[in-house]
């Protein structure tokens, strides 16, 4: 809703600034979502009159205009606008004048010196028409500041309303909310019953009385459709977002805008026989004014008269039956629609209207006579006519009802936790235009027909604590007894894990639970992924199995951009269907944390050479994350990842997350260029940490040994390095392997594993004896069980 400030005012003029009345508004409920000036900024230009105009003599376009300024002398300007003529009142830019983008100075055009700018709108930044000069009314006093005549002051505020809040979609009602806040006086439009010259009407019928159940004709003869709307009626209209049309157009959009009442107006030559408010005959189509052609539904109600639909209800008027030039009789329409017979039509024909937007969140029911008076008034006053009686048609029983709420001063006292007073309480809710009968210190509250949002009690105690204001009630500390509780040293929180992979260089982002079906296909494999009933675009149709697609996504836009270093991560939840639920309802909801790195392993730099990102530096990023605890990971396969480079991140021989290379397909269909590197790791066994045990340091030198193993190409390390670890007594601190070749020397189909294997005591120093026992029994484990040789 956007509105002229000074309109505003003219309504209800609190001692308040600009942006004090803005701030008030938005803490009342009424979100001021823009404020603007309502003009460019300039200075030093005035009303002038064009006294005389001649030809310049060196220019076939140009003119020797003599302007009178409101000066001692006249000013001679050099003009090329086609449409200056002696006698006109036109803004002129005095020298030392500052328009947008220029300033005004003394100068010699064609030879012929100048003393001034006669302006058209685009040169004031009023409008992109530079066509010619803006002209200005015949008695505007000349010499007036320019900004003082067309209110150029003025501000143009824009509320962002909430749907229960239709009454302040006019001027009146934002007026009537100023008043209960401030005290200021509410300075209606006063509205007079307009007097029937003729007696000529056209019966009414409520074919559809739940849709339409009040219905306003009158019948105006001789009006004027040529006359031009009065500059103030334009401005105000204009700086509300709409644009004028013709007076009688301009008219019904201005009571609209002022009142909150929608108005249409019919060309009363082409109507005939009664005026009906019914639903559509089958295959029934009307073209509307903005020239779409369609079929209403059903349920959709129409304006019609004894042989063809007119109008749509509430929504937009036919484009045969409207006003124009030719128009010597009108027929002027002011209805009350249901909300539930407009919500949703116009947007179901793809298009909206300032009608449907008021009438689906509820107009005024008992307003119609009033706004069918209010425009007569002007028309008449403004254009002529003669006007008839208004004919009135009402459905009471498909009226709304406004059923009394009863407030309870307690009870306010409570939920706002301020005491107020029921006198108090009474003075807000009558400025607010509630009918208010007290019984106590309780009242019973009966809402106006305005307001469609009072129902209940807690309606009642928002409006008060609105009026009285958010700002004025206090804060107050909440006052409980507590207690420090327990922190286990078994877990982890997720934000130390976020910490953790983001001081290893990684990004987090956070991407949609909603995904492409693509995706969960692509890099999931699964063929029934949970389906949205109701999903925001069609490329974001399902619920997310895996975080991988929402990493592979963010890297896709990346490299769009040509960002070609990419480690992101992201903790979130995943869904699956739960196989011992019902498969309908039943569905898991784990928590993962998944990253991926992509392009080169670090920054570009001097200080190390550049090197593309592989499996066993993310390996290590896994391994840092699990520390203490020592992984295990053992190859596997995964629809997203490399059937070769992928593998399976184990932890007390269960199962806890995946890691690998892209899978080349999707590298080539995501148009990635290099495969990333990716792992995704279940969240519960991350946050496990083992309970902190105190370990003695040895004052004794440790002995290091390295024992290289012959085994067939086939033998994993997990298993192998598994084995010796178990077999090791205690005096052995780590098992590590620490190079793997392959080549001269070896068989076809054989590799060396090449362990590091570093002993230490506490209490002494280990003897050699003792050491080669070690690696002895080191040796014919891995013999015996895995078919290993020592390396000659």
């Amino acid at each position: 809703m956007q509105f002229s400030e000074s309109w505003l005012r003219s309504l209800c003029n609190p001692t308040l600034s600009t942006d004090e009345l803005c701030h008030l508004l938005t803490m009342a409920g009424l979100e001021v979502e823009e404020c603007r000036s309502a003009s460019a900024d300039f200075s030093n230009v005035v009303v002038a009159e064009v006294l005389s105009v001649e030809k310049h003599p060196d220019a076939d376009k140009l003119k020797l205009c003599s302007v009178n300024v409101g000066e001692s002398s006249l000013l001679q300007i050099v003009c090329g606008a086609p449409n200056v003529a002696a006698g006109m009142k036109v803004p002129c830019a005095r020298v030392g004048a500052k328009l947008p983008g220029i300033e005004i100075k003394r100068a010699k055009v064609r030879g012929i010196e100048s003393f001034g700018m006669l302006c058209s709108a685009r040169e004031l930044g009023l409008s992109d028409d530079h066509g010619g000069l803006l002209p200005l009314a015949a008695d505007a006093v000349v010499g007036e500041d320019i900004r003082r005549h067309l209110d150029l002051d003025d501000h143009l505020i824009t509320l962002k309303l909430t749907p229960n809040r239709a009454d302040c979609l006019s001027l009146l009602g934002i007026a009537r909310e100023l008043s209960a806040l401030t005290g200021a006086p509410l300075l209606a439009p006063e509205v007079k019953a307009v007097a029937a010259v003729v007696a000529d009407t056209r019966q009414v019928v409520l074919d559809a009385p739940a849709s339409c159940s009040r219905y306003c004709g009158r019948i105006v003869r001789g009006v004027n459709a040529r006359a031009a709307t009065p500059e103030w009626m334009r401005r105000r209209i204009e700086r509300s977002g709409i644009r004028p049309i013709s007076f009688l157009v301009d008219v019904t959009n201005y009571v609209m805008l002022e009142l909150g009442q929608p108005l249409h107006a019919f060309d009363d030559g082409v109507l005939e026989g009664a005026i009906h408010v019914r639903l559509p005959k089958s295959g029934e189509q009307i073209t509307l004014l903005n020239g779409v052609t369609g079929m209403p539904g059903s349920t959709v109600a129409l304006i019609a008269d004894d042989e063809k639909p007119l109008a749509m209800a509430g929504i937009m008027g036919g484009e045969h039956s409207g006003i124009n030039d030719a128009t010597r009789d009108m027929f002027l329409e002011s209805a009350f629609f249901s909300p539930a017979a407009i919500a949703g039509k116009a947007r179901a024909l793809g298009f909206s209207s300032d009608s449907s937007h008021r009438y689906e969140r509820g107009v005024d029911f008992e307003l119609q006579r009033k706004a069918i008076e209010r425009a007569t008034q002007l028309i008449v006053d403004i254009c002529g006519g003669q006007p008839g009686p208004v004919v009135e048609a009402v459905s009471v029983a498909h009226l709304p009802s406004r059923q009394p709420v009863r407030l309870r001063t307690a009870r306010v006292v409570r939920v706002l936790g301020i005491h107020l007073g029921a006198d108090r309480i009474e003075t807000i809710l009558q400025g607010l235009g509630l009918a208010v009968e007290r019984k106590g210190d309780d009242f019973l509250v009966t809402p106006p027909s305005f307001r469609f949002d009072i129902e209940i009690e807690e309606d009642l105690i928002e409006e008060i604590a609105r009026i009285y204001g958010y700002d004025n009630i206090p804060s107050q500390s909440p006052v409980a007894q507590m207690a420090m509780m327990p922190a286990t040293e078994l877990s982890r929180t997720p934000m130390v894990l976020r910490r953790l992979i983001a001081e290893r260089d990684y990004h987090e982002v956070v991407t949609y639970s909603f995904v492409d079906a693509a995706w969960e296909a692509d890099f999931t494999d699964n063929a029934t992924p949970i389906v949205l009933a109701n999903p925001i675009a069609s490329q974001m149709g399902v619920m997310r199995s895996s975080l991988i697609g929402g990493l592979v996504g963010t890297l896709v836009a990346n490299r769009k951009r040509q960002t070609e270093r990419v480690r992101v991560f992201e903790l979130g939840r995943c869904f699956r269907r739960d196989a011992s639920a019902d498969r309908v309802a039943g569905f898991d909801q784990p928590l993962r944390l998944a990253g991926l790195a992509a392009a080169s392993s670090l920054p570009e730099q001097w200080g190390a050479p550049a090197g593309r990102v592989d499996f066993y530096d993310i390996k290590a990023d896994v391994e840092a994350l699990f520390a203490p605890r020592r992984m295990e990971f053992s190859k596997t396969g995964h629809p997203a990842l490399h059937p070769g480079r992928c593998a399976e991140v184990r932890l007390d021989d269960r199962p806890v997350g995946i890691i690998g290379e892209l899978h080349p397909r999707w590298v080539q269909k995501y148009e990635l260029g290099t495969a990333p590197v990716i792992f995704e790791l279940e969240l519960v066994a991350l946050l496990e940490t083992p309970f902190p045990r105190y370990a003695e340091v040895s004052r004794f030198p440790a002995v290091i040994r390295d024992m290289a193993l012959v085994v067939p190409q086939s033998q994993t390390l997990a298993p192998l390095l598994a084995g010796l670890r178990a077999a090791a007594p205690a005096i052995v601190r780590d098992v590590a392997l620490f190079d793997v070749y392959q080549g001269k020397g070896l068989g076809e189909n054989e590799k060396s594993l090449a362990f590091r294997i570093v002993m230490q005591d506490t209490q002494r120093t280990l003897e050699d004896a003792e050491v080669e026992a070690v690696i002895a029994n080191l040796l014919v484990v891995a013999t015996r069980d895995f078919n290993a040789s020592l390396r000659g």
